[in-house]
Parts: structure tokens; sequence; C-alpha cells
């Protein structure tokens, strides 16, 4: 199958369940949310937005089964999956903080081949298939050029339910504000990959991550020159729930970091 056809057709459906959040988050009512565990939220919007992304990815490529956040389907495929976050950000976009986005990743058997993020708020939306270049609304994206971890500004996410490494991810944090521009914490893995593919982060690591919070991002970042791996370095990203990108010209620098604590 050639990906550049359908790639249009997968950012708009990711940009008309964007309109639906930003249409929904008007008159968002917080009395309906509700808590999958602890601080783990969720809505109807992420429900309801799910339900159409579903159902406009099934028009492009029937054969394709999911792999979604909220289990609104259980098919699954037997080549082609769709991984699909409909709001990563949620408790951004519950609390009216505007950083929350769309997140499509298509893996063909276990490799990802395509991935859209799209940022509701900013209207950006980024994406990228293999063997092609990484766009934002049109225009090709690298990442940064900048060669030590000295010259960065990084992001991460904190730990929200579980603290079992929550010690030694303080002192990697302490260690990293010495040594960069900064750090930051949007809330939304998917936008801090997007960043990171486009330069506006040098680097991006979590822990706790869901196949659904990277799958499009991790393709993006690739496709912009970029580099992803797990903490010891390895390829193995989407089901080890822990995460290193880079702009692949601080990847070392980073996990000698990331190594004196996990």
């Amino acid at each position: 199958m050639t990906l550049n056809p359908i790639i249009s057709q997968v950012t708009e459906v990711a940009r008309e369940a964007g309109q639906f959040i930003r249409t929904e988050r008007a008159t968002f009512d917080a009395d309906r949310i509700e808590y999958k565990g602890l601080n783990d939220l969720v809505s109807y919007v992420d429900k309801t937005a799910e339900q159409k992304i579903v159902a406009g990815l099934e028009k492009i490529l029937p054969e394709a089964g999911f792999i979604t956040e909220e289990k609104t389907t259980t098919k699954f495929g037997d080549t082609y999956n769709w991984i699909i976050d409909p709001l990563d950000g949620t408790t951004n976009f519950i609390h009216g903080l505007p950083v929350f986005s769309v997140s499509i990743g298509l893996q063909k058997n276990d490799e990802l081949v395509l991935g859209v993020v799209y940022e509701v708020c900013q209207d950006e939306c980024f994406y990228a298939h293999v063997d092609s270049p990484a766009y934002l609304n049109g225009k090709e994206i690298k990442v940064s050029n900048k060669p030590t971890v000295a010259d960065s500004l990084i992001a991460t996410g904190f730990p929200y339910y579980d603290f079992s490494k929550q010690a030694q991810y303080i002192q990697l944090f302490t260690e990293l504000m010495r040594n960069c521009h900064g750090l930051r914490r949007l809330g939304s893995a998917a936008v801090d990959l997007a960043y990171t593919a486009c330069g506006r982060f040098e680097s991006f690591f979590e822990y706790n991550l869901n196949p659904w919070d990277v799958a499009g991002g991790i393709v993006i970042v690739k496709q912009a020159g970029g580099q992803v791996v797990n903490f010891k370095g390895g390829a193995e990203v989407l089901n080890t729930r822990e995460l290193l990108a880079t702009n692949g010209r601080i990847t070392g620098e980073m996990l000698e970091y990331i190594k004196k604590f996990f």
C-alpha cells in the first residue's frame, strides 16, 4: 500500500476530530468527567472524538484494526492497525489549559509507518510517513541542529499515578536543570514529540507512556531527522513505556544523564 495518497485523508480526520474538541471546549461541563484510575481522567469528549476518528479511518483503510485509548472498538487487524489517542492532554483540556492534541499512528505489522499529531488550539497539524519528509501545515520541518544538552530546551512529563520512580526522576530533573536551557512539561506527549520534530525542543523524555501517547509522534520525529530510543538506547519504544526522542545530535549525552538514575 502506498501511504502518500492517504496521508491527507488522515490529517483531515484528525482536523475534524480537533474541530469537535474545540467546539466542545466552549461549553464543557467539568462535572461530567470520569476517573479511569488515580489522576487518570476521561470525558465524553475523549470518547466521542475517538468514535469519530475510528469511523473516519475505517473509510480510508477498511482492513485495518485499532489500538485505542478509550477502547471504543475492539477490531484488530492482521497487518495494519491504527493507534489512536483522541485527546492527548485530557487534564489540560478539563482545566482549560490550551495544550492538547489528536494523535494517530499507523502500524504495519511491528513497524510504525505513518503519524499525525494535530495540536488543536494552535491549529497545527504535524504529519509524516516512512520514505517522506515530515510536515507542519504543509511546510517541511526538521529537528534542531543544537549539538549539546547545554544548548538545549528539553521537554518531559511528570508521573501522575505510578510514583515508583519518582525519587530518581526528580534527581534527573535536578541534574538536567543545571545543564540545559530549561525543562518544560506541557502535558501532552504527542505535542512534545511534534515540537521536538520541528526544532522547538531538542529532546523529550518520559516513562509510563502508552502506545497511543507516542505512536503518531514517533514517526514524525524520525522523518524530521530525529532519533527515538528507550532509556537503554534500544530501538523498541512503543511498548517499553519509556521513550527518549532527540534531534539525533544529543542522544548519547541524554542517555548518559538518564542512565545515572534509571
